[in-house]
C-alpha cells in the first residue's frame, strides 16, 4: 500500500511575516496575493525519490575539501529531526551550505571583499539515522555586511534545508550561534517573534567537542506542533 504523508500544515506565531518594513527587500519580493495551495499529486509525492545510497561518505565534512583544509575554528554541528510529537524523524536528507570563516561564500554574487578559502566549498549533506540524528564538522562561519541599512551586518549563521519524501517536501531554516553580539541589529533574526527566536539558536554543547579539535553545537529541528523550528519561506534569498 502506497503510503501518502500528510499535508504540511504551517505553525502559527513562529514564522517571520512576509513583509517586515526593517527587511527592506521583503517588501519587494513578498507575495501580493494570498497564496494558493496546489494540490500534491502520486507524480509529486512518489518521484523524483531520493536515494540514500547518493551521499557519499565525508559529505558531511565541509572541512576538507580540493585536496586541503579549510580555515577556521572546525566545529561539530549535530542534532535531531523530530516531528510535532518528539519523535525522531529517520532518512531524512539535510543539506546545509554557509559563508567561510571569513564570512564570505562561495557564490558569483558574493561581492563582499573577503578572502575565499580555495579548500572550503561551504557545502555538506547527511542523511538522519534511525533516531532522527545528524552530524556536520565545519568551520564556524564569519559575519559579513550587507546592504540592508546603515553598517548592516548578518549574525553568523548556517543555513539548513529538510528534505521529506520527496524532493517537492522541503523546508529551510537557518541555525545561528548561542551570544552572537549582531542579533540586535538584524531584522531577518528579529522579524521572527520574540518567543520562538531562541528556536534559531544552537546550543553549545560541551558533551560534542573533540578535545583539542573542535568546539560542540547542538541543533535540533521540529517539523511541526507548538515547539515547532522557524522556516523560511522558499522564496527567501540566501542573506
Amino acid at each position: 500500500m502506497l503510503h501518502l504523508p500528510p499535508r504540511y500544515q504551517r505553525p502559527t506565531g513562529v514564522n517571520a511575516p512576509a513583509d517586515f518594513a526593517d527587511y527592506k527587500t521583503t517588501s519587494l519580493r513578498h507575495p501580493k496575493q494570498p497564496l494558493k495551495l496546489l494540490p500534491q499529486r502520486l507524480t509529486e509525492l512518489t518521484g523524483p525519490v531520493f536515494g540514500e545510497d547518493r551521499v557519499g561518505a565525508g559529505e558531511n565534512d565541509l572541512t576538507i575539501a580540493n585536496g586541503g583544509e579549510a580555515q577556521g575554528q572546525r566545529i561539530v554541528v549535530h542534532g535531531r529531526v523530530l516531528d510535532g510529537d518528539g519523535k525522531p524523524v529517520p532518512h531524512t536528507l539535510l543539506e546545509v551550505w554557509q559563508a567561510n570563516a571569513g564570512g564570505r561564500y562561495r557564490h558569483t554574487g558574493d561581492n563582499w571583499p573577503a578572502p575565499l578559502d580555495p579548500f572550503f566549498n561551504g557545502l555538506g549533506r547527511c542523511v538522519t539515522d534511525a533516531n532522527g540524528h545528524y552530524s556536520f564538522t565545519t568551520v564556524k562561519p564569519g559575519a559579513y555586511p550587507w546592504m540592508n541599512h546603515d553598517n548592516a551586518w548578518r549574525p553568523a549563521h548556517i543555513h539548513f534545508s529538510l528534505f521529506g519524501t520527496a524532493f517537492t517536501q522541503r523546508l529551510v531554516t537557518q541555525m545561528y550561534f548561542p551570544d552572537d553580539p549582531m542579533f540586535f541589529q538584524d531584522p531577518i533574526y528579529n522579524a521572527v517573534p520574540e518567543e520562538a527566536r531562541h528556536r534559531m539558536v544552537s546550543v553549545f554543547d560541551y558533551d560534542a567537542t573533540v578535545p583539542n579539535w573542535a568546539l560542540g553545537f547542538r541543533f535540533d529541528i521540529v517539523l511541526r506542533g507548538r515547539n515547532a523550528s522557524v522556516f523560511e519561506n522558499e522564496e527567501d534569498h540566501d542573506d
